[in-house]
């Protein structure tokens, strides 16, 4: 007969057996299937947002990096030797075309102009005896009382008379523009800086002693900015095959952005493009021209510009959402006939908001996956519905899809990340 033990008492039974109990129902649940379903059960296909791919003509808004510039910036030079006498304006004021910024001291001018002018008046009298002269010679040689050799002295006589007389008339006028040239004028309207010479220096119109301040012409304003060649090649490339049009006939207009958003209330236009590629950085040069009243916006500030005006023709956009980025890739999941996940390769384009534009790789009727990507196996049965109202929106909407970018995959596997 079998003792019984000793450690097991009619107290602790209740508890064995109930620890047996639990082993049992946890060794019937290893038998089972994820969530609990039996082992081998399908899980339920997941509900997806799913739009109809459509054509449609698309504004192409790309933004570039720009800097601000002077629409003019004139160096206000003296034109003669002198003292400058006074400074007559507020550095860094506005003026206005014909001001008086400077006054050279005149006095040494003057009194040249004095000097031409009574030479001016010896010739004309010089003149006017010559022309007295000549009368009375042509009289006598007419009559044969002169030579034609006194004649011909006396018909030298007055047109050396009228030379001088010429002479003396454009030094009287270069004198009084020297005078003039004494008060220094601003060239054009804009904001001065601070000046170069003071009262008292001696300038000339050298090159090395004729600067006195600048001017910059705020008013309009240019903002200078580069694109890639790339862009410009794939522009002529779309305007020549008619798969980009131009709106407002052939001048681009063009929107202002601060650095912190804001969007600068008057708008410009594209007024110049190079024609030349610039081989260091691979860029095309271009440059907008907006209206600055007020002068808010000062040369050599850092925006954003916008041109406005190209519009795609039958171009295919989805949202960012549902561009991902896998080892193969830039792709989206498309539901097939049989209502499963297929990947579908495509190349994106340009960012136009919230949506890539697809240059190849999807076609009208293509029903692809934007909500719910993330829950999507390629071959797995999906559920299509309704998207969302506002789609998911991608990390960096201006960056274009690149691997490791966004959500990490959770699987080596086509399902890859977000773009």
């Amino acid at each position: 007969m079998m003792r019984a033990n000793p450690f097991v008492s009619a107290r602790t039974l209740p508890g064995v057996l109930l620890l047996g109990i639990l082993l049992s129902a946890l060794v019937g649940c290893g038998k089972e299937g994820n969530g609990g379903s039996p082992q081998g059960a399908a899980p339920p296909p997941a509900e997806v947002g799913v739009i109809t791919l459509q054509p449609r003509d698309v504004p192409v808004e790309n933004e570039y990096a720009g800097r601000t510039a002077g629409f003019r910036e004139v160096e206000v030079r003296a034109r003669i030797t002198g003292i400058v006498q006074k400074r007559t304006y507020v550095e860094g004021q506005r003026v206005k075309a014909g001001d008086i910024l400077f006054r050279i001291d005149p006095a040494p001018f003057q009194v040249a102009l004095a000097r031409s002018q009574a030479r001016l008046q010896d010739a004309q009298a010089q003149l006017r005896q010559a022309d007295r002269d000549w009368a009375r010679v042509s009289a006598l040689f007419a009559e044969n009382a002169i030579s034609a050799r006194e004649r011909d002295t006396s018909q030298s006589t007055l047109d050396l008379a009228r030379a001088n007389l010429a002479a003396a008339t454009t030094d009287v006028e270069a004198a009084r523009i020297d005078l003039g040239y004494t008060q220094v004028e601003a060239p054009v309207n804009g904001i001065t800086s601070l000046e170069v010479r003071s009262e008292g220096s001696l300038v000339g119109p050298g090159a090395t002693d004729s600067l006195l301040t600048r001017i910059t012409q705020l008013d309009p304003l240019y903002v200078n900015f580069s694109y890639a060649d790339t862009d410009a090649l794939r522009q002529r490339q779309l305007l020549a095959s008619g798969g980009l049009t131009m709106v407002g006939g052939q001048r681009l207009s063009a929107e202002l952005r601060f650095g912190d958003g804001t969007v600068y209330g008057q708008q410009g236009y594209i007024s110049f493009t190079d024609s030349t590629i610039d081989p260091t950085t691979g860029t095309v040069r271009a440059r907008a021209v907006f209206p600055n009243p007020d002068a808010s916006i000062l040369p050599g500030q850092f925006v954003r510009i916008v041109p406005k005006g190209l519009v795609r023709q039958a171009a295919m956009v989805v949202p960012q959402a549902a561009v991902m980025q896998g080892p193969q890739g830039t792709f989206v999941y498309l539901v097939g006939d049989d209502s499963k996940a297929k990947v579908q390769p495509v190349r994106p384009g340009n960012t136009i908001g919230s949506e890539w534009l697809i240059e190849e790789g999807l076609k009208p009727g293509d029903q692809v996956i934007v909500d719910g990507v993330i829950k999507v196996r390629p071959g797995a049965p999906v559920k299509p519905a309704a998207p969302q109202a506002k789609p998911e929106k991608a990390a960096d909407p201006a960056a274009p899809p690149a691997a490791g970018a966004g959500r990490k995959a959770a699987e080596a596997s086509p399902r890859g990340t977000q773009a």
